[in-house]
């Protein structure tokens, strides 16, 4: 295992660790609890049973109408509620569930409440709500004159041992008035207990009072309607009939929001009452009954000045009343929010984490870096949006928290770790590398492996002729002033060509490419390197002369081969260099210059890699010290200067033919007529007459070097 991949498992271990610690004690419950509201806010959409719950709202228009129309402020009197109820009852309504708490009787008009409580005696799924409470209410039994529900839940006891429900035990009580009370179908809970901060995002589906089971209002609804339905709890999960309400650990349901204010359509209550009695008068109503026929509805207050606005994900103020239809809604479409095991939590963080960190300490560049910061950091999100859409609660922030902090350990490390060894290799390599290719290298820094690698380079052995007899002339400080000049014009040229300087011997440079970074034109910069040095030389040559009295003539050997390429010596002290027998051949052919009065000789391998970058002519085959097998080299030329030496050189290659063949005087002839502008044509017309002279038995071509 990698020193990168072990370290990252231990930066994303450690990550995952804190933020499940601040998870635990509850630190990141107010992030959490804001980024559920984002998400449910976000993903509100109807259901398949939102269309089958209606509202019949007491909004502001309803309390103008009855002021100014009926003379009645708020608190109406009971008897306006007749209509609504006798309304959806011609309706035929599933179930009718008031979100208004009668508790006081109407002292001025006593006969108002009994004319309400006989219209809650006709509607047979009439539902009221009350509010049971742990510190408040004007009871602490159940009234005797009330009929007990007798609700029976399954498995109830089991559920109420854990210490986490107490809260559903209530002992105080406001119940509605008894016209009211003894004549409803059901009575239920209209009490709602905020999350901190004082938004509603779950309900408690029951309560329990003095023994009996007390349904919130929504649930209470349903069971009006489908009296039948069995109800247990298994498993943290109450079951009414077919459906089930997941319940977190404190025993409350998290509400899944449909929508905005009004998603469930809602009618104005003075609407309701118009049509009723217009219906009775034989008129037309301004809302039909059959918008209610098979619905639940909910009656409750929505006017700013009624105390049952709350804040909710959806909006700071939203009616109460809604709240208990999305009970409701959420009850009939299963799609109350659960929430994951623990476990699935802890699993998700860790991945979270350990990708987080792996993906940035392994990350290969500053381009991968911010690639893989910019496809992780939303992933905690991406997964809890899905989630949600699910319908899960998967909480966003201990997961991102987790992926946070490993990115930045990640990078902390990278910046530790790798920073100082950049810094290294910059600061090593600077002098020998282009500024193009240390870039390179820093994005990769594992290249530079202690004992090399094999590869194919192309290197460059750069040497000054006569340059022992030229320092021996010149004073120290002259001396140092001419070569660092002549060194650093070359060497300009030969790093602007992507090689890396191997090293300085003296008067001569030592180059290779294609290592530490690759170079797939490596034999082809070589060659253009050596040329336009042999160029620069040119021009600088006078101002040289001027100052050691010299001639400054440089001969450049290339050869391209594999070697052995890396950071080479002891553990303690290395350089970046090259080993290999490709190295020594392209250090003997720059001593074949000698010979043939040539400035640069390429071998073999190298022209068969430069194509037709640049025109070369054959120029010997020639077997050099320390070595058996003969290699065939060349002379590069820039394409101009072969374009104005064709005809000569094609008279070399026809008397060079001759010589490969052994016709010396053939051979000889030809090389005498070039020797006046060709010092390789002189040096082949001395050799031929040397052959002529001493034949060989055993001919073969080939120049054997007595010399470096």
């Amino acid at each position: 295992m990698s020193i990168k991949l072990k370290q990252g498992i231990v930066i994303g271990l450690a990550a995952a660790s804190i933020a499940l610690s601040l998870h635990l004690t509850g630190l990141l419950t107010g992030l959490e609890s804001v980024s559920s509201d984002f998400l449910a806010r976000s993903l509100a959409r109807k259901s398949a049973a939102t269309d089958k719950i209606k509202l019949i709202i007491i909004d502001q228009d309803s309390l103008d109408w009855m002021e100014n129309v009926n003379g009645c402020d708020w608190p109406w009197p009971r008897s306006v509620y007749a209509p609504i109820l006798e309304f959806c009852r011609r309706a035929g309504a599933r179930a009718v569930a008031f979100d208004i708490t009668f508790t006081e009787r109407d002292s001025d008009r006593p006969d108002e409440d009994r004319e309400f409580g006989r219209a809650v005696a006709a509607a047979s799924n009439y539902v009221q709500g009350f509010m049971p409470s742990q510190k408040s209410g004007n009871r602490t039994k159940w009234p005797a004159e009330v009929p007990r529900p007798n609700i029976a839940i399954e498995r109830l006891d089991e559920f109420l041992e854990s210490s986490n429900n107490d809260h559903v035990l209530t002992h105080h009580a406001s119940f509605p008035i008894l016209d009211v009370a003894t004549n409803a179908a059901l009575l239920a809970s209209v009490s709602m207990i905020p999350d901190p901060g004082g938004i509603i995002r779950r309900i408690l589906p029951f309560y329990i009072f003095d023994g009996e089971v007390i349904p919130s209002l929504g649930m209470a609804a349903f069971m009006s309607a489908n009296p039948d339905a069995k109800l247990s709890v298994r498993n943290g999960t109450l079951h009414i009939g077919p459906y089930m309400i997941p319940m977190d650990a404190r025993g409350s349901a998290i509400l899944r929001f449909v929508g905005r204010s009004q998603t469930h359509e809602a009618i104005s209550a003075d609407a309701v009452i118009q049509s009723e009695l217009r219906i009775r008068q034989g008129a037309k109503p301004v809302v039909t009954p059959e918008l209610f026929k098979d619905c639940y509805v909910f009656i409750g207050t929505s006017a700013p000045d009624l105390p049952d606005l709350h804040a909710t994900p959806i909006s700071s103020g939203y009616p109460g009343v809604e709240i208990h239809a999305t009970v409701l809604d959420n009850l009939l479409s299963n799609s109350f929010v659960r929430m994951p095991p623990m476990g699935c939590l802890i699993v998700l963080t860790l991945f979270f984490a350990l990708a987080s960190a792996l993906a940035t300490r392994c990350a290969g560049n500053s381009k991968h870096l911010v690639l893989a910061i910019l496809l992780i950091s939303p992933l905690p999100f991406v997964a809890s949006f899905l989630a949600y859409q699910q319908g899960y609660w998967l909480r966003m922030i201990i997961m991102q928290v987790a992926s946070g902090l490993a990115l930045a350990g990640g990078l902390v490390a990278n910046y530790a770790v790798e920073g100082r060894q950049k810094r290294f290799i910059k600061n090593a390599f600077t002098h020998y590398l282009s500024p193009h290719l240390i870039d390179q290298m820093l994005q990769d820094p594992a290249k530079l492996t202690l004992g090399g690698q094999s590869r194919e380079l192309t290197i460059l052995f750069s040497d000054i002729r006569g340059f022992t007899h030229i320092s021996e002339q010149l004073p120290p400080e002259q001396l140092t002033s001419l070569i660092t000049d002549y060194l650093t014009a070359m060497t300009d040229i030969i790093l602007s060509e992507g090689a890396t300087l191997d090293k300085y011997q003296g008067d001569a440079i030592i180059a290779f490419w294609n290592a530490p970074m690759d170079v797939p034109d490596h034999a082809i910069r070589a060659c253009c390197a050596a040329l336009r040095c042999e160029q620069k030389l040119a021009e600088l040559r006078p101002l040289f002369r001027a100052r050691c009295g010299h001639d400054i003539v440089a001969r450049t050997g290339i050869n391209s081969g594999p070697v052995v390429v890396g950071n080479m010596g002891s553990h303690h002290q290395f350089r970046y260099t090259f080993l290999g027998d490709a190295g020594n051949l392209a250090s003997r052919l720059e001593g074949v210059n000698k010979q043939f009065g040539t400035a640069v000789i390429i071998s073999e391998f190298t022209y068969s890699l430069i194509g037709n970058e640049f025109p070369a002519r054959e120029l010997s085959r020639v077997r050099v010290v320390g070595r058996q097998e003969p290699v065939t080299i060349y002379e590069p030329m820039l394409p101009e200067q072969h374009a104005e030496r064709a005809s000569s050189l094609k008279a070399f290659q026809i008397s060079l033919a001759d010589y490969y063949a052994g016709r010396f005087e053939q051979a000889h002839s030809g090389f005498i007529a070039l020797s006046c502008d060709d010092a390789a044509a002189r040096a082949y017309a001395a050799r031929c007459e040397f052959l002529k002279a001493h034949p060989p038995s055993d001919w073969d071509g080939v120049w054997n070097m007595t010399e470096k």
